[in-house]
């Protein structure tokens, strides 16, 4: 009789999807602010969107130092070396004695300064992060930092954070770290012929909305992503006001305004005419206010040229699409159900959103939709069986376009090479993400891209930010 050893492991999914099977919801049937349940997490290869090591690398000169266990390392590691930056990047290693023995903050502090002894050259400024870890043994922060300004009061420290365990409550990982970077901003006089633009990874495009409003002003206008030097970031420190529009830059503008005792302006990021309008509005008073401009509102003939624009724009873009299929996803732009009710308001053919949450700016256009467009399927980007999507997903055909993505994730679930390769909102703000979106999504319609090796790539457009 032949031994027969049973194995226990069962599998997750015995077989693969198809499109069918993959995890969806209408949209009227969706909850808010989460149409799915949280479980088991899957990570697509979609690597576009920016990672807490590439936000800290923005700050010229900045070094950062992460401090954590081997096995999570290797991904910081991994960003940092595909950079080409290992030079401003540092690691310190938890062990198994540190937790037994209790000698985390002394881990930290002797571990930094061993670093900083060992470095060419000495830097204006250290991001020190410290992970799960430390929380979970109630690591005295306070201590460390306390110690590592005495021991080096020539260099700025930040305290920056890779803990996973913050992801579901208060703030995330990535609006730490935009609110950390600004942390090393100096205390400066204000001065009122100056505004920064606080915390996008992307530059602001120079042809956005608010990028001509600043210019019609006559401001001087600064932002991480174009300062060259340490002392060059410290500069935007000096502005009479912050203003943000990423929403993930908002925790960080509001924390910089109360410390130096300005003021912050959260723009909004929409698609909405009348939105729009009202947010630049509302920017225009503040400015007026603040630096004694005037003249910067929109006069009535220009608001209805604008909107003349993006209405031209979308029947051109419409015209060339016609009823193709538009699928698009959270990591485009960070209002996706606002974008997909502009686009099916103007009759376009949009099937699909990817989106693991509804954020809070994007309810109204989330709720307006749930009744005048219920059969809107939403996707999940993170559900575990999100991992068959690709290959349930036929490819496209070589000729012409099956499916329009917007958005990386979108384009890989899709697998399809018709796609816009935006994430973060590019730098787009007012009417001019409407006329840009539209541009983006007729060449994405013509001209097909190579989807696999582009959504590999991590941090969409670092090269052109980090110096």
């Amino acid at each position: 009789m032949k031994n027969e050893t049973k194995s226990n492991l069962k599998s997750v999914k015995p077989h693969k999807l198809t499109a069918t099977d993959l995890p969806s919801v209408r949209i009227a049937d969706a909850s808010f602010p989460a149409p799915f349940r949280s479980g088991l997490e899957y990570s697509s290869p979609a690597r576009g969107t920016w990672n807490i090591v590439q936000t800290g690398m923005l700050v010229p000169e900045c070094h950062e130092i992460y401090v954590c266990a081997a096995g999570c390392l290797r991904g910081v590691v991994l960003t940092a070396a595909e950079m080409g930056l290992m030079d401003r990047f540092s690691t310190v290693a938890i062990r198994e004695n540190n937790l037994l023995e209790g000698d985390m903050e002394t881990l930290v502090i002797e571990g930094v300064t061993d670093i900083i002894g060992k470095l060419p050259k000495r830097p204006p400024a250290i991001l020190v992060h410290t992970s799960c870890v430390h929380h979970f043994t109630g690591t005295d922060l306070d201590l460390i930092y306390r110690e590592l300004r005495e021991r080096f009061p020539d260099i700025d420290f930040a305290d920056a954070y890779m803990n996973p365990i913050m992801r579901k409550s208060g703030l995330t990982p990535d609006q730490l770290m935009r609110r950390s970077i600004y942390k090393l901003l100096h205390e400066r006089e204000a001065d009122g012929d100056t505004v920064s633009i606080i915390g996008g990874d992307i530059p602001t495009q120079p042809d956005s909305d608010l990028t001509r409003m600043l210019e019609r002003a006559g401001l001087t206008v600064r932002e991480v992503t174009s300062c060259k030097t340490y002392d060059e970031f410290q500069k935007m420190a000096e502005a009479k006001a912050f203003i943000s529009y990423y929403p993930d830059a908002a925790p960080g503008g509001d924390a910089l305004a109360e410390r130096l005792g300005r003021s912050h302006y959260k723009l909004k990021m929409s698609f909405d005419y009348d939105e729009i309008d009202e947010t630049f509005a509302g920017l225009a008073d503040l400015l007026e206010a603040e630096t004694g401009r005037t003249g910067l509102k929109l006069t009535v003939d220009e608001i209805s040229a604008k909107r003349a624009e993006c209405e031209a724009a979308l029947a051109e873009t419409k015209e060339i699409i016609g009823d193709t299929p538009v699928v698009i996803d959270y990591t485009y732009f960070p209002r996706p159900f606002g974008l997909a009710k502009l686009l099916l308001d103007h009759d376009f053919n949009v099937t699909k959103v990817y989106a693991d949450s509804v954020p809070g700016i994007d309810r109204e256009s989330f709720e307006t939709l749930k009744t005048e467009r219920p059969d809107l399927l939403i996707y999940p980007t993170v559900h575990a069986d999100m991992r068959f999507a690709n290959t349930a997903n036929t490819a496209a055909d070589e000729e012409g376009c099956k499916v329009l993505a917007i958005g990386q994730k979108a384009a890989y679930f899709e697998n399809t090479n018709n796609f816009v390769n935006v994430v973060e909102g590019g730098g787009m703000n007012g009417y001019e993400a409407i006329t840009r979106t539209c541009a983006l999504m007729r060449d994405a319609y013509i001209n097909k891209k190579d989807m696999r090796g582009l959504v590999q790539i991590k941090g969409l457009g670092c090269e052109v930010c980090v110096r």
